[in-house]
C-alpha cells in the first residue's frame, strides 16, 4: 500500500504543516531522512523536497518519493546554498504551520506531533523541541530515557536559555512555526551559519514560546558538515559577524541579559578557537582577537552560577595556555568521538 492510501481518521481536522527539506549530495543519508517524515505519527503534511542543485542522484531519489507519496512536493532548483533552499521552500509552503528538517539529519516519528501539541495547548506561534547530536559514540537510548520537561517561555525569556545554553539552540530545525513568522522573514541567501543571522528575529516576534526537552530530532554529526569542521576558513566570517549582530541587538532590547550575552560571546570565541588550534599556518591575529575577548568578561561568566560548566573548564584550561588548551580538546574529541 502506498502512503498516500493510508488514511488516518482524524487528517481533515488537522492543520496542514508544511515540513521543508533542502537536499544537496546527501544521498546516503536521504532514504532515513525522509522515511522518518513519511512515518510521522502526525498525518496530515505537505513535504517539500527542495533539491538544491544536487550533483548526486538525490534529484531522481526526491521524483521517485514523489510518485510514492503524493504529500510530496519536489523542486528542482539550481544551486543557491542551504538558505536558498529553505527559502524556496517557504516560498510555495501552503501549511498553517512550517517545519525545517536537514536532509543528513532525521527525526522521531513523533516530532511534528510532539512540537504541534505543545504549540497548541499554549495557543503559540512557535515551539521547540531537543535536540540529540548524534556522534559516533552516542547511545541513544540512553538519551531518550532521560526526564523531560515542559514551558512556556517570553522571548526574553527564551534568549536567556539560548544565551545560557539551557536547551534552547540557535538552529532553525526542531522547531514548528506558525507560518505569519515567516511573511517578512528570509533566510539570507549566500551566507552560511544563516541559522544565527534569522532566528533571533524570528523569536522576537513570538509573544510565547513552547519548549519541550524531549530528543525528537537527531542531528548527525559529520564529516563534511560545516559547523563541524576543524580548520577556521572564510565561512567563520559569517558565524562572527550573525553573533555579533545577534548579540547586539539582544543587549540593547533586552539589558538585563547582558551577562548571558557575554556568556555566548564567550562561547562563540572558544569555538573558533577550536578551530585555530588546528590552522596552519597558524592566524595569530585571530588567535589574539578570541583570547582577548574572552579574558575580557571571563570573571563575569566564570562566577555565574547559569554558565555552563564546560565553559567554566574551558577557561581554566586556556590560563593555562593555549597548548594546554589543545591538547585538552584534542584529548576529550577523541574520548567522545568528535569530529
Amino acid at each position: 500500500m502506498k502512503q498516500d492510501e493510508i488514511i488516518n481518521e482524524n487528517r481533515e481536522s488537522q492543520d496542514l504543516i508544511s515540513v521543508i527539506i533542502p537536499i544537496y549530495n546527501v544521498e546516503q543519508y536521504l532514504d532515513r531522512c525522509i522515511d522518518s517524515v513519511k512515518k510521522q505519527t502526525y498525518t496530515n503534511l505537505e513535504i517539500i523536497l527542495v533539491d538544491d542543485g544536487s550533483p548526486d542522484n538525490c534529484g531522481k531519489m526526491c521524483d521517485e518519493y514523489a510518485e510514492d507519496d503524493k504529500r510530496i512536493k519536489v523542486i528542482h532548483k539550481e544551486n543557491g546554498g542551504l538558505s536558498d533552499a529553505r527559502n524556496a521552500g517557504i516560498e510555495i509552503a501552503t501549511g498553517e504551520y512550517i517545519t525545517f528538517i536537514d536532509s543528513d539529519d532525521y527525526v522521531s516519528l513523533d516530532y511534528v506531533e510532539y512540537m504541534y501539541k505543545l504549540l497548541k495547548d499554549a495557543g503559540a506561534k512557535l515551539s521547540i523541541c531537543g535536540v540529540m547530536d548524534v556522534w559516533k559514540n552516542t547511545n541513544i537510548e540512553n538519551e531518550d530515557s532521560k526526564k523531560i520537561t515542559e514551558y512556556k517561555l517570553s522571548p526574553k525569556e527564551a534568549f536567556e536559555n539560548l544565551l545560557f545554553d539551557k536547551g534552547i539552540e540557535i538552529c532553525a530545525y526542531a522547531k514548528l512555526y506558525h507560518k505569519s513568522l515567516w511573511e517578512k522573514e528570509r533566510f539570507p541567501k549566500g551566507k552560511v551559519y544563516e541559522d544565527t543571522a534569522i532566528m533571533y528575529k524570528i523569536f522576537d516576534q513570538a509573544e510565547i514560546i513552547c519548549f519541550g526537552s524531549k530528543k525528537c530530532y537527531y542531528y548527525i554529526a559529520r564529516v563534511g558538515s560545516i559547523s563541524k569542521q576543524k580548520g577556521y576558513n572564510k565561512n567563520e566570517e559569517d558565524y562572527i559577524n550573525h553573533t555579533t549582530q545577534m548579540l547586539e541587538y539582544i543587549e540593547k532590547k533586552y539589558p538585563e541579559l547582558q551577562t548571558a550575552v557575554h556568556r555566548f560571546d564567550l562561547y562563540a570565541k572558544f569555538r573558533i578557537l577550536r578551530m585555530l588550534v588546528y590552522t596552519k599556518p597558524r592566524n595569530k591575529k585571530m588567535e589574539k582577537y578570541c583570547i582577548n575577548g574572552i579574558k575580557e568578561n571571563k570573571k563575569e561568566v566564570f562566577f555565574n552560577k547559569n554558565t555552563p560548566r564546560r565553559d567554566k573548564i574551558a577557561i581554566l584550561l586556556l590560563n593555562l595556555g593555549l597548548i594546554t588548551f589543545k591538547y585538552t580538546w584534542n584529548l576529550y574529541c577523541k574520548i567522545t568521538g568528535r569530529i
